[in-house]
């Protein structure tokens, strides 16, 4: 069992977790958080990017996963130190609405699962936490967090305590066998009336992944609209997230039937993505094409709400951490994408590393887990290293710094942006310094101010700057179903090559690759996303040499 950190332990501790870590975020936004227009910004009405990670609190014990693991504070630094600045943490409805489970103390609420190692476990780590009730634990959860400046979005996960979800688990949907409307209204309102002056609770979701043979439209906006008023009315400066149906899948009724509240500003929609539910078959085809395909079905049942002037946050995705899985390597690298490019809101599941009981089974293990089983380490570095950039905003108002809009060139792959470096050749680097480029309508990549322009001259060169913009291989174009391939033709003998990324980040020329048809090909050096930002940068319009983070490696990253 995991013994109590001394400081020097818990600095070794996060050394080892990190070796690639963001800096740990010093303070709160100017709080509290409402909406303009797609964007969560600040009471100063500057962009707040939440970027998250999922706490699950809602299983049988009803406590906070870990607390026989590291202490409480340990994990929530472990949290800041990741780049995260917020967490989505779970709750069962029962929580709220039965007091004989809310008073239930964290070491009777083990002990009647039969969890002994698990209670030896919090006396070490959390002794303080041993003997208060089940909703006086989960308070000190979100206190650990706001002395480590995170943000909290209470999320109502299911009604009864335990594992989520299935379509026959009584949990899914209004009227179900453990879903009364009436019931989960009162748990909205005084979760939210006990949150009212708790500064870093930013956010409620009303219900997680509404499911099942019940579920209909005409109800969802009944008691939706309902809970988004009952939390309003009980706490004003939360923001309200809304989920969708099909296990928060689809959003595609909203289209055209708004929701109608008595408030504005405060209206946020949440959607799921992960591989297995996204309608793509990853392994079996062709990587272009499904990610192609699975991003067109992603706008329909929801990115379209973005388009309309509503925030969506991606509350859930999630993918095997161990690396050795194939589908979801390459699904993780198209949501990359996307979030990139659309600059999402996102919560990754999860944060936990294992569980008190998932499902009957003691110490499971989780394998989409940021920690290791232990909770003492990342589970998978190099991810911590990939999401860093979309940790912070690349658009939206008030960016400190910000400029006018240009364009940065995206790398999904490693999480990193195209960079100008010495002698005019281009590298993968952080998008902290990437350069500021446009892409024009004539299709020309050129580096703003400069007038020099991206050209090709053959296969397997390094890529580099031009004066003579008007060269036909200047002209770049996004190819393949998947819109990434860079791709120009106009080379010295006329062959069509793509930018691609070197494993030591370089940027070359080279011949396309799978474009289409063969599903084993893996084309995830050469996708790269043009995506708009406008906030301040430190690589400008240079072409001195410019800091490299080193080099990548793809193994670590994907299949």
């Amino acid at each position: 069992m995991a013994s109590s950190s001394s400081p020097t332990r818990l600095l070794l501790g996060l050394l080892l977790l990190l070796p690639f870590a963001a800096s740990a975020s010093a303070s709160f936004p100017s709080l509290p958080l409402s909406t303009s227009s797609r964007w969560v910004v600040d009471s100063n009405g500057h962009r707040v990017k939440l970027a998250c990670a999922n706490w699950a609190s809602h299983l049988e014990p009803v406590a906070a996963e870990g607390l026989a693991r590291r202490g409480v504070d340990d994990i929530a630094a472990r949290v800041a130190a990741m780049g995260f600045n917020c967490v989505r943490l779970t709750w069962p409805t029962y929580l709220a609405t039965n007091s004989t489970l809310a008073n239930l103390p964290l070491r009777w609420s083990l002990e009647r699962l039969g969890m002994r190692e698990s209670v030896a476990g919090v006396r070490v780590n959390n002794p303080g936490l041993l003997d208060l009730p089940l909703i006086d634990v989960f308070k000190e959860v979100v206190s650990a967090l706001a002395r480590n400046s995170i943000m909290v979005v209470l999320d109502n996960q299911m009604t009864t305590p335990g594992w989520c979800c299935s379509r026959t688990d009584g949990n899914g949907f209004f009227g179900d066998k453990y879903f009364d409307p009436e019931e989960w209204l009162n748990g909205l309102s005084t979760m939210a009336t006990m949150f009212r002056n708790t500064k870093n609770v930013v956010a409620m979701s009303l219900r997680n992944e509404l499911r099942g043979p019940y579920q209909n439209v005409s109800l969802w906006y009944r008691y939706m609209q309902q809970g988004a008023e009952v939390v309003h009315e009980a706490n004003p400066g939360v923001l309200v997230i809304l989920s969708g149906l099909d296990f928060d899948n689809t959003l595609s009724f909203l289209f055209s039937n708004p929701v109608h509240l008595s408030f504005t500003g405060k209206l946020v929609f949440e959607q799921h993505w992960y591989g297995f539910s996204d309608g793509g078959n990853w392994e079996s085809q062709n990587q272009n094409d499904v990610c192609g395909m699975v991003v067109g079905f992603i706008k329909m049942k929801g990115l379209f709400l973005l388009q309309q002037g509503w925030p969506l946050f991606f509350s859930e995705f999630g993918f095997d951490m161990s690396g050795t899985h194939i589908g979801d390597n390459r699904y993780l690298t198209c949501f990359l994408s996307v979030a990139a490019e659309m600059d999402l809101d996102w919560a990754i599941w999860a944060l936990q590393g294992s569980y008190y009981i998932r499902e009957g089974t003691l110490a499971y293990d989780e394998s989409y887990g940021l920690l290791s089983w232990d909770w003492c380490t990342a589970r998978n570095p190099s991810f911590i290293k990939r999401i860093n950039a979309l940790q912070s905003a690349f658009q939206g108002p008030g960016l400190p710094n910000s400029q006018e809009t240009y364009n940065v060139i995206f790398h999904p792959l490693s999480g990193l942006c195209v960079l100008v470096k010495y002698l005019k050749g281009l590298e993968l680097g952080s998008c902290g310094e990437s350069n500021a480029w446009n892409y024009t309508s004539g299709h020309e990549l050129v580096l703003k101010a400069t007038g020099q322009c991206l050209q090709a001259e053959s296969v397997g060169e390094i890529a580099k700057l031009g004066t003579d913009c008007s060269k036909s291989n200047s002209r770049w174009q996004l190819i393949s179903n998947s819109g990434m391939h860079i791709s120009t033709e106009h080379t010295k003998d006329g062959t069509r090559v793509c930018l691609d990324a070197s494993p030591d980040g370089a940027i070359t020329t080279n011949l396309c690759k799978c474009l289409t048809a063969d599903p084993k090909c893996n084309p995830e050096s050469q996708w790269f996303k043009i995506i708009l930002s406008s906030k301040g940068i430190t690589g400008g319009t240079s072409i001195l040499q410019v800091p490299s983070l080193g080099p990548w490696s793809p193994a670590s990253s994907s299949s």
